[in-house]
């Protein structure tokens, strides 16, 4: 008899769905066992609904392809099939808030792609590298919600995986103040060059609501459990721009940052080259064995090149040198889609696993 986890996706015909029906196949922990969607998609199974739409590299594979899918209101079905569900449905963020607090409440705890609870007080935010400790507010969030089981856990922006965990590495020397320009990839829309014909030959400046992410988010992520709620940190400050570009996957940042204890170079290079988290210490199935990677060849990391370092898990830094108006600039680049999407969904289940939350 299996000992995995049972599994459900929510939105799993969509590019983040594909992507945790390709990372599920064969994983040791969890076993796909429903998939669900919108209500068009509902009825039909897995390869009628995304055989015209499959929008990855490597094949649909072959464990869902009979799965029939389910319509995501039909909860209480859901519920008596799985032991915990992923959740990247796309539709509007209140509609999301509800959805996931019901499968909660249903005792089915939600691992989220979406931003829809990512500013809930006891919803932890997680970067399973950096913050894993923000998990002990759940008992609090179970409490709030009525619970003994459910609860919900959100996996943050993809844009902030491209520079927070190498500010991450450094806050020992209390970074004061941080300007970070993103360079996003077209997945990131959910999208395809063919899909997204006004990308070619072109750059579009403007993310809408992607700015106030990248600016926010870290402060939870490095921020603190005071009682019944995740007090965000006051610093350092962020500014930031978010600009769509031509690229397939990978979003690239190029990052200013000034600390209150200023550190040499070397010392910025010894805690990148050292820095480890829980997953590499219980050496989760997907963490990556390296979390930070630096570069020296001043033409590196290219998304082409580098995104996906690590199986896509991985973040590359490079050019790391002095600045005339912060102390530090370098380039940081994650694969939005693995490490800033389902992938990181998938470290953070992994983790909750391994620490008990799931059962």
């Amino acid at each position: 008899m299996s000992t995995k986890l049972r599994v459900g996706i929510l939105g799993a015909t969509g590019l983040v769905g594909q992507r945790f029906v390709t990372l599920l196949e064969n994983h040791p922990y969890f076993e796909v066992k429903c998939i669900a969607a919108s209500k068009r998609s509902a009825g039909k199974t897995y390869y009628e609904n995304v055989k015209d739409r499959w929008k990855l590299n490597k094949p649909i594979p072959e464990y869902i392809k009979n799965l029939v899918v389910k319509d995501i209101y039909e909860i209480d079905e859901i519920s008596s099939e799985v032991d915990f569900v992923f959740c990247a449905v796309n539709m509007p963020k209140d509609e999301i808030k509800k959805i996931e607090e019901e499968y909660a409440k249903h005792e089915v705890p939600v691992v989220s792609n979406n931003s829809a609870h990512r500013f809930t007080p006891d919803v932890p935010v997680i970067i399973p590298e950096i913050n894993p400790e923000h998990l002990e507010i759940i008992e609090k969030q179970k409490e709030r919600l009525g619970t003994k089981k459910g609860f919900i856990v959100a996996k943050p922006n993809c844009s902030i995986q491209s520079y927070v965990p190498a500010i991450s590495a450094l806050l020992e020397f209390k970074p004061t103040k941080i300007l970070v320009c993103t360079y996003q990839a077209i997945s990131g829309s959910g999208k395809t060059f063919k899909e997204f014909p006004d990308i070619v030959d072109n750059t579009i400046p403007y993310i809408p609501g992607e700015e106030q992410k990248s600016e926010d988010e870290p402060l939870k992520v490095w921020g603190h459990i005071e009682g019944n709620k995740i007090v965000s940190t006051v610093n350092p400050k962020i500014t930031s721009q978010c600009i769509r570009v031509a690229v397939s996957d990978g979003h690239l940042a190029a990052v200013f940052v000034s600390f209150e204890k200023k550190p040499s170079k070397e010392e910025i290079l010894e805690r990148f080259k050292n820095f480890k988290g829980k997953p590499q210490l219980l050496q989760l199935p997907t963490a990556p064995e390296h979390f930070l990677t630096y570069f020296e060849d001043d033409f590196r990391p290219q998304p082409k090149l580098d995104r996906d370092l690590e199986k896509g898990m991985g973040i590359s830094i490079g050019r790391l040198r002095e600045d005339s108006l912060f102390d530090y600039k370098f380039v940081g680049l994650s694969h939005n889609a693995l490490r800033g999407a389902a992938g990181g969904a998938l470290l953070t289940a992994e983790l909750l696993y391994k620490e008990g939350y799931l059962k």
